[in-house]
């Protein structure tokens, strides 16, 4: 069982394929295995990694606090013992911001950072006040419809299930991780840094609009959009033919820009 120490902290992982890195990071009611539809489609040409941070999965659980401030070590932590380079890390949600920080501490090893559904935990007047403002709404929905449309709900009983239990092998919980935007980088920081950032986004995401992306994007100079059309918060299982397709895309062309310069 592969396991990475993260300053004491026993920190969960797999790796699948070969090919160059991407690295999945999970949301709030994920785990490494959330990612059972992205790892069977990509490993052919990929190198696939997920991981189970602090709290979740099979990582160790038996702090008594989880602090999101501590979630980049644990995913240094897997890249350093694997020692991979060029990697592209693929948050989802509060994964996201967890894999920009990891990025910027370790450039050298992480080329580009997929944002998806996140802002990435970015300092930004602007977008702090966009993404509230959406946070507003999707407070007003049962948590189920935050993360997957109702038409998949009533078409798919079966996987909206499987869904939700995933949730229940972890011990962490959202309102367990604290500090997780506390001192966020900055517009700069992330330019100064080298590493590319992606934000993907889903049409349907009912937590972050397309709007408040988009303006992300806007004031990221040099990153991309990539808007996936009828995806929600939690397209990568809902739509995850459309969720793959983008990832792939994304990595072929973060690498060949990188070639290219």
């Amino acid at each position: 069982m592969p396991i990475a120490d993260s300053d004491g902290t026993s920190i969960y992982y797999e790796r699948h394929g070969s090919g160059p890195a991407i690295l999945f990071v999970h949301g709030s009611g994920g785990h490494h295995a959330i990612w059972w539809q992205q790892v069977a489609a990509l490993r052919e040409e990929f190198t696939v990694v997920t991981v189970d941070l602090r709290g979740f999965g099979k990582s160790d659980s038996s702090m008594p606090e989880f602090d999101g401030q501590d979630f980049p070590g644990d995913l240094i932590a897997v890249l350093d013992q694997e020692d991979l380079t060029d990697v592209m890390l693929v948050g989802q949600s509060i994964g996201s911001v967890a894999a920009l920080r990891a990025g910027l501490l370790r450039p050298e090893r992480v080329s580009s950072v997929v944002l998806g559904h996140s802002l990435g935990g970015i300092s930004h007047p602007e977008l702090k006040e966009l993404a509230a403002a959406d946070r507003a709404e999707a407070v007003k929905l049962p948590v189920i419809d935050r993360l997957l449309t109702k038409k998949f709900q009533q078409e798919r009983a079966d996987l909206t299930f499987l869904f939700q239990q995933m949730g229940t092998f972890n011990v962490a919980k959202m309102q367990d991780l604290r500090n997780l935007d506390t001192n966020g980088p900055s517009l700069d920081d992330i330019q100064n840094s080298g590493v590319k950032v992606a934000f993907l986004a889903g049409e349907k995401d009912a937590v972050l609009s397309v709007k408040t992306v988009t303006r992300a994007y806007e004031l990221l100079a040099g990153s991309h959009l990539e808007i996936v059309q009828d995806g929600p918060h939690s397209m990568y299982w809902e739509t995850p033919e459309q969720y793959n397709a983008a990832v792939a895309d994304l990595r072929r062309t973060l690498t060949a820009q990188k070639e290219a310069a």
